[in-house]
């Protein structure tokens, strides 16, 4: 009889470690991954000498005899390969809490109208304000950089609010959110259209490249934004994770279990739009790692979100960060911009969840 009361504390302590293990795991793997990213590009670097650039600022009795080489690392793909991992994480704890709060496996980032929102906003400024001026490799480069930041940023939040508006209304219900996001998506993609129709053809394909995603845009003032928004609002999304448990039992229960449904949506949110659209007004929009990274993580570890909301988070940043890294290598020289490479890995993703029952994720 002993046996059979313990038992059940020795599962679940198992089970614990190995979520944590895997954490870990995921944890070891991003950082790999990172250093080896670093190493990637048009300009030919060996691991090793990567290495050395890295942590020349530290250690300058193992400095690399390259000044270039230095100047590569820490001003190109160092903020780029960060800004990767900053992206993939907001983007995987965006998916995850629209997920569970929409009652939608398909809910991701975008479901909430954020890109194309945040495109208007960027399209209006490259084509009223920002002034396009050229390439530079294959980067475009404008006189008003952070005009187009601040206008997308500023689109993302008042579709963001005008959404929670509308489902505040109609009781934040899950329908009437998806409703919302839709009409909104709808609504600014069609502003965008429209503002295309009136700009020369250098504007157009300005805006038209802003809205494929591209880390290269990356500078350390966006990475610092970028960190603050993350330490800000993750540590609150895992503090809401007992609740997002409670929501999957069904807003009854969760209503019964003390959790007040309607101020947990409103608030939540509020965190994935924040989440989304920050790195989208500095980088562009860029799909898929908010849908791929939750599913990826619940298919291995379930759907504590006390475990979910971190992995979803590791998962993301390293979906993003392999797939910009396969972007600098697939055509080298010549760097893809990383939303297309997203693209292609959420095809299949999308297909999986067509074949498979709903209730199988919840």
């Amino acid at each position: 009889m002993n046996r059979l009361i313990k038992d059940p504390y020795k599962g679940y302590e198992g089970l614990i470690k190995r979520r944590t293990s895997f954490l870990t795991f995921l944890t070891l793997v991003l950082l790999a991954l990172m250093i080896s990213s670093i190493s990637v590009g048009s300009a030919s670097m060996s691991l090793s000498d990567a290495i050395k650039a890295l942590l020349s600022p530290i250690l300058p009795e193992i400095s690399s005899s390259n000044p270039l080489m230095e100047n590569i690392v820490w001003n190109l793909r160092l903020p780029r390969v960060i800004m990767a991992v900053l992206t993939g994480a907001c983007f995987g704890i965006a998916g995850c809490i629209l997920q569970v709060i929409l009652r939608n496996p398909l809910a991701s980032p975008y479901t909430i109208g954020v890109a194309s929102s945040a495109a208007f906003g960027a399209a209006l400024a490259i084509i009223l304000g920002a002034g396009v001026t050229g390439w530079w490799g294959h980067i475009m480069v404008y006189e008003n950089p952070y005009l187009i930041v601040l206008n997308a940023f500023s689109f993302s939040m008042i579709c963001s609010l005008t959404i929670m508006l509308l489902s505040s209304y109609k009781g934040a219900s899950p329908s009437a959110t998806i409703l919302a996001g839709i009409a909104m998506t709808y609504l600014f993609s069609a502003l965008t259209s429209l503002l295309q129709y009136f700009g020369t053809t250098e504007q157009i394909a300005a805006v038209v490249f802003w809205t494929f995603g591209d880390l290269g845009k990356a500078e350390w003032f966006d990475v610092e934004l970028a960190t603050l928004t993350l330490l800000t609002l993750a540590p609150i999304a895992i503090v809401f994770s007992s609740s997002y448990n409670a929501v999957l039992a069904g807003d009854e229960v969760a209503r019964s279990l003390g959790v007040n449904v309607k101020v947990l949506r409103i608030s939540s949110l509020a965190i994935a739009s924040l989440l989304t659209a920050t790195p989208v007004a500095f980088i562009g929009t860029i799909g898929f790692i908010g849908l791929l990274a939750p599913h990826i993580a619940r298919m291995i570890i379930g759907s504590d979100h006390r475990f979910l909301i971190p992995s979803a988070s590791l998962i993301g940043s390293i979906l993003l960060l392999a797939a910009d890294t396969i972007a600098r290598i697939i055509l080298s020289p010549l760097i893809l911009p990383v939303g297309i490479v997203t693209a292609f890995m959420g095809v299949p993703l999308f297909l999986y969840l067509l074949l498979r029952r709903r209730d199988e994720y919840w």
